[in-house]
């Protein structure tokens, strides 16, 4: 039987929670619906919880956290799953991307959520395409991008806050990890380094409409 021609293999790494791998596998079906091979890498812990082997015309792969028996809760702490994560998770995605460099659909682009900035690294190394795909609604990543540039100064001191195409905002407008200062601080960090080398990414692919945030 003759193997069905795609116009491209496209991988999807989204960050291990649900509010994450929702709107990427979405997004990977309506890719899928364009004629593209659609490739979603979730962990080995979700997978075991799902159990999916696809989902519709989107083929399923995992990949590893360093947590694959207890995923999240298999941590000490939110540091030590995301260094799991980073470590084994960029080992597992290299080993899926050479899985399929030499069968008859190889890896063309990886599309990553911003949480997983070590998979643009993994990417690139291997010399492929690579968008970046922001879950969150557009003005608040716009803050991020804000804060990691020092463009806002952390913790806020003085509202309300003027950052250009926004309102001006008080602090209960902020995102919680801004607005509460000094809560959660490894999540504010992982929020944050999702601009650490998001300039080295070929597409940026916003969760948005465009109508509501086009000035952002």
């Amino acid at each position: 039987m003759e193997k069905k021609a795609y116009r491209a293999h496209v991988l999807a790494v989204p960050y291990p929670s649900q509010g994450h791998i929702n709107p990427m596998l979405q997004f990977s079906k309506r890719l899928a619906s364009k004629g593209l091979k659609a490739t979603f890498a979730t962990t080995l812990f979700i997978s075991h919880t799902m159990k999916p082997e696809s989902l519709g015309s989107v083929q399923i792969e995992t990949i590893s956290d360093g947590c694959d028996e207890g995923g999240f809760y298999e941590a000490r702490s939110i540091e030590d799953y995301l260094t799991r994560l980073k470590a084994a998770g960029s080992k597992s995605l290299s080993d899926l991307i050479m899985k399929y460099k030499s069968s008859a659909h190889p890896i063309d682009c990886v599309i990553y959520d911003g949480l997983c900035p070590w998979a643009l690294d993994v990417t690139k190394q291997f010399g492929l395409v690579a968008a970046v795909f922001f879950t969150q609604a557009c003005s608040v990543d716009y803050i991020y991008y804000y804060a990691h540039h020092g463009l806002l100064r952390l913790p806020v001191t003085s509202p309300p806050v003027s950052i250009p195409g926004l309102p001006l905002l008080e602090l209960p407008d902020m995102p919680s990890f801004i607005y509460v200062a000094g809560s959660y601080p490894a999540y504010l960090e992982l929020v944050l380094s999702q601009f650490s080398n998001a300039d080295k990414a070929d597409f940026f692919l916003i969760n948005t409409f465009y109508k509501l945030e086009h000035e952002e």
